[in-house]
Parts: C-alpha cells; structure tokens; sequence
C-alpha cells in the first residue's frame, strides 16, 4: 500500500522553485498568440477606418446635395472634431483601464448610430448630428485601437506593429471613398446610410464571436496626471504640434477635394477614385516606412512629406482632369501618408509606463482642436474667396511643418 503524504510535504513536492515560473510557456507560442491578436485587431480596423472613410464622404456630399456652402461643410468637418477635441483624453484613460473588447464594441455601435440618424432624417441638420456621433464613437474606437496595438508585443516590434496598422488604415480609407461613391450613384444617399449602418456593425459581431482573445482590462495603470503635467514636457509638446500639422493637412485636403471636384462637375464615383489614389499611395509609402525611418530618420521623413504635401495643395487649383488630379492625390499620399503612424509612434514611446492610452488620446485631443479650428477658417475663407486661397494657405502651413522638421533635424545633428 502506498505511503499518504502529509498536505505539507505534498504542498512542497509540487510547489515551483521561487524563481521559477508556475507554468512555462513557449517563446514561439507567445510570438503566435500576439500575432493572432495583432491580425484580428486590424481586421476589426479595416472594417471601422472603412466605414468612418466612406461616412464622411458621404456626409459632406450629401450635405452639398442640400444646398449647404463652402462654409456649411467646413463646420460639417469641424463637428467630427469637436466632442472628439473635448473628450478624447477621457477616452484615453478608460483605454489603459477599461478591456479593448468593451471599447472597441462601444466605439462600432456609436458609429452605426450615428450613420442610421441621416437616413431616418434626412435634412442638414441630421447630418451635424451624425458627424457629432461618428466623431465621438471614432474616438474611442481609434485610441483604444491604437492602445491595444502598442501593447501588443515588445518595444522593439512596436515600428512592425503600428506600421502594419497604418497600412490596414490606409486600405481602409482606400476602401471607404470608393465605396461610397458608388453607392452614392447607385442606391442614393438614404440607402448609403443604411449600407454603413450594416458594416458598421460588423466589428460588433466580430468582438462577440472572438473578442476574447483581445487583452483584458489593465488592474493597474499609471497614476493620473493632469493634461498641463502632460503638456510640460517640450519633446511632447513638438510631436503634438507635428502631429497637429499632419492630420490638419491631410482632413483638408480630403474635405476640401470633394468640394473641388463638385465644383468642376466631377461625379461622386470619379471624386472617390481621386481619394482613393490618396489611400493607395499611403498604403504604398506606409509599407515601406519602417525602412525609411531607420534609413533617414523620423525629422527629414516628416520633412519631405510637409513640402511634398504643399507642392500638391500648390497644384490642385490648376487642374479640372480627374486623371490629373488623381496622379496629384497619389504623389499627395506618397508624402502625407507616412505621417500619422510616424508621430503616433513616438508619442507611445514617449509616453510614461501605464498612461500610453493617456498620452494617444492627448494627442486625439489636439489633432481634434486643429481639425475644428482649421475647417472653420478656411471655410470662411472659401465662402468669402472661393477654393484658390483655401489650398494655397494649406500649401504655406504644410511648408512651414517642413521647415519646423528641418530646423528640428538640424539642431540635433548639432548635438551630437
């Protein structure tokens, strides 16, 4: 018969060594789980960054469809921005707490919501309301995205990581503009919305199906810190200005094209195509920017996308060929393109232990302040003088981002 053992010396049989880990898990096993994580999280972004990129074409066509001016359409953009501008550092701090799964389902639902309000009302006024909706359900979705992709993997992956979401983003927005322009002429602006309403809720039943496999709610983030503790540091304060520049550049200029081609009589099919030309070249330029950054560094890549930028807000106004002006939106994208991962990068790295969500949301914050003032002014200006001055000063604010680079680039080439 064999010997009992007491619960003590059973309990110090089985019990692991103190610096052994109660169960090992493979490297290779680690590297697999992530990289299903990492491929679902941008499944659920291209179909997300897709309906976001067709609803604001939509939105600001269907609002020109009404009768609404330059100026209309320039508050239009300025309400995507707005409760995004108020909230998104809010939002950044339930994404270090609260579980990717729960964000991402509340961020998918907002954005169905808002795009079923233009349909059920269709009239100007539902229009600023849906903008007001997707804004807010984007917010959370992207900076919870965002959040969730940084923490996937370890900091040397993170370049790999946010690069392969900026091309699923870029897909997305391929996507979008083109799709919308053809429903636009097939089914309608009323039906359009409907369509965005199904696909918008995609991700939903994508999260409920294997949503589990998202990492789960932190139980201990960063302590809080208020945005002025935030603003204090000056390497923050230059990405956010950097980054500012980039997304006021890039809104406007996919705002203000549709508006442009309405204008000159294209159709909304040949106007999505244009933007789409935009997406196709950021998808290009962003599947190759892990290579640039390491070659020539963050400043001069940012740099040469500011001028690159300007040389084509330059050259819209020249133009009335959507051929032409779809060559000029893909050289556009080939430089703008790589701006938006390379700043969201550096600010999750520069972000402190446990507040990443914080410091992507802040960011949110101030892309969103610029994106409501810039539509404002320049839709004014639009209104009072027409499109000519409107993407000639977004011409000059692009060429002063790429001085600003340079200057950056110099002087720590000066500190070494």
């Amino acid at each position: 018969m064999p010997r009992l053992l007491s619960p003590r010396t059973f309990a110090q049989r089985v019990q692991p060594a103190a610096n052994q880990p109660l169960l090992q898990v493979h490297p290779t096993t680690i590297r697999m789980t992530t990289l299903t994580a990492l491929r679902f999280a941008c499944t659920l972004a291209l179909v997300n960054f897709a309906v976001v990129a067709a609803g604001r074409v939509l939105l600001a066509l269907y609002a020109l469809d009404l009768g609404a001016q330059p100026f209309a359409v320039g508050a239009l953009a300025a309400t995507f921005s707005a409760l995004p501008m108020l909230l998104a550092w809010l939002a950044g701090r339930l994404a270090d707490r609260a579980s990717a799964r729960l964000m991402l389902t509340l961020g998918a639902c907002g954005c169905a919501v808002g795009m079923l309000v233009p349909y059920l009302f269709p009239a100007l006024p539902a229009l600023y309301v849906a903008a007001a909706l997707n804004g807010l359900s984007f917010t959370f979705y992207t900076v919870s995205m965002q959040n969730l992709i940084g923490s996937l993997g370890s900091a040397t992956q993170h370049a790999r990581n946010f690069g392969t979401f900026s091309v699923v983003v870029s897909v997305g927005s391929l996507i979008g503009p083109m799709l919308s322009g053809f429903a636009i002429d097939h089914l309608g602006f009323g039906r359009s919305c409907l369509l965005l309403v199904v696909l918008a809720l995609a991700p939903v039943v994508m999260l409920l199906a294997k949503g589990a496999m998202l990492p789960g709610a932190r139980k201990q983030a960063g302590p809080p810190a208020s945005i002025r503790g935030m603003l204090a540091d000056p390497a923050v304060r230059r990405l956010l200005a950097t980054s500012s520049l980039v997304q006021v550049g890039l809104d406007l200029f996919q705002f203000y094209m549709p508006i442009y081609g309405h204008e000159i009589g294209l159709s909304a099919s040949a106007i999505g195509i244009v933007l789409a030309m935009f997406a196709a070249a950021a998808f290009v330029v962003r599947a190759v920017m892990p290579k640039l950054v390491a070659r020539y560094r963050e400043e001069r890549v940012l740099a040469t996308a500011f001028f690159t930028g300007a040389a084509c807000f330059v050259l819209i106004p020249f133009f009335k060929s959507a051929v032409v002006l779809g060559l000029i939106a893909f050289v556009f994208g080939l430089g703008m393109g790589c701006g938006p991962p390379i700043t969201m990068m550096l600010i999750y790295a520069q972000s402190a232990e446990g507040r990443s969500g914080e410091a992507l949301g802040l960011r949110f914050t101030v892309n969103h302040m610029a994106r409501v003032l810039g539509p404002l002014l320049f839709g004014s200006l639009g209104s009072a003088f027409g499109l000519f001055p409107v993407f000639w000063l977004n011409a000059l604010m692009l060429a002063s981002g790429g001085w600003l680079s340079r200057r950056r680039e110099f002087n720590r080439e000066a500190k070494k």
